[in-house]
């Protein structure tokens, strides 16, 4: 009877032992890892002209490349203004006045001029000539000086003023230009294209958006870390990261801590922790190169060790 209630004890006690080491494996496990789920960068293009859809030739799940045009709103009007504009800058540009050649028969008669002055000053200085002709000549250089510097500030405001709305109709031109480039639809990064807004054909505005794209090479995980977790995390550690396909089917990627938040949150309801749901944490994003298997949504874990 003794020998039958030892081992009856002896069975207790390693059954408490187990469960205090499971117990114990199961706190370190919780501590040393975070779950959260796989996000990419999302960028939804809008349109940045109005018009017609004459091309848009994509379709969910395309990939495209960065610059890679996909689409093309109609650009007939803005084609046109950009050469009534071009006409007009010519028409400006063939009236600037050709000041040289315009004040060249000021300029020798004003030669000839101080010519007859100086003739004049030296045969006063002589006697040989009345001193009023001096005077006269000397009053025509005058004359003709300010004719020339009239004519040059006239010369100078016309062009001036004829550069001015040159410039004007130059920078109208630049905008049509710049409207004309915004009508070809281009994708903003290197991406998978997820949904598509509308189709060739239809009429679009400004801010209307046409397709949401993502980069699916480059993704991150959104899990949530507690204080005491934080404590051993930095940015730029490496860490591993699990993806969770259910019934024990899972992938396992190098990750890295690329953000930590720096505002304290309450427990998001879709995240499962070992703390009380009140108990306050930190998101943090771990960069993952993604093999083609990763998904957005897709439930993940972060070994933090």
């Amino acid at each position: 009877m003794k020998n039958t209630r030892h081992t009856a004890l002896k069975l207790i006690l390693c059954q408490l032992a187990l469960t205090a080491t499971l117990a114990s494996c199961d706190g370190n496990e919780e501590r040393n890892t975070a779950t959260g789920t796989f996000e990419a960068t999302e960028i939804i293009v809008s349109a940045e002209g109005n018009g017609n859809l004459l091309q848009f030739d994509i379709s969910e799940g395309d990939s495209l490349k960065a610059g890679q045009q996909v689409g093309l709103i109609d650009t007939v009007q803005l084609q046109l203004t950009a050469r009534q504009l071009g006409a007009t800058r010519n028409t400006y540009a063939s009236q600037r006045p050709d000041a040289q050649k315009q004040i060249a028969v000021i300029r020798e008669q004003l030669a000839t001029a101080i010519q007859e002055r100086d003739r004049f000053k030296r045969l006063v200085d002589e006697n040989a000539a009345n001193r009023k002709l001096l005077d006269d000549a000397a009053s025509q250089v005058k004359v003709l000086q300010r004719e020339l510097e009239a004519q040059q500030s006239n010369l100078g405001n016309t062009s001036a003023s004829l550069n001015s709305q040159m410039s004007t109709t130059d920078i109208q031109r630049y905008k049509v230009v710049d409207q004309l480039d915004k009508c070809h639809i281009k994708s903003p990064i290197d991406g998978t294209v997820l949904e598509k807004y509308t189709e060739r054909g239809e009429f679009t505005a400004i801010g209307k958006p046409l397709f949401k794209i993502a980069d699916m090479e480059h993704m991150f995980l959104r899990a949530y870390l507690t204080s005491s977790q934080l404590y051993n995390v930095k940015l730029g550690q490496k860490v591993k990261v699990v993806n969770d396909y259910g019934n024990n089917k899972t992938r396992e990627y190098d990750g890295q801590v690329v953000w930590i938040s720096s505002t304290a949150e309450f427990t998001p309801k879709t995240v499962v922790t070992g703390n009380e749901r009140a108990d306050q944490v930190y998101a943090v994003k771990i960069a993952v190169k993604n093999d083609g298997y990763l998904k957005i949504g897709m439930y993940g874990e972060v070994k933090l060790n």
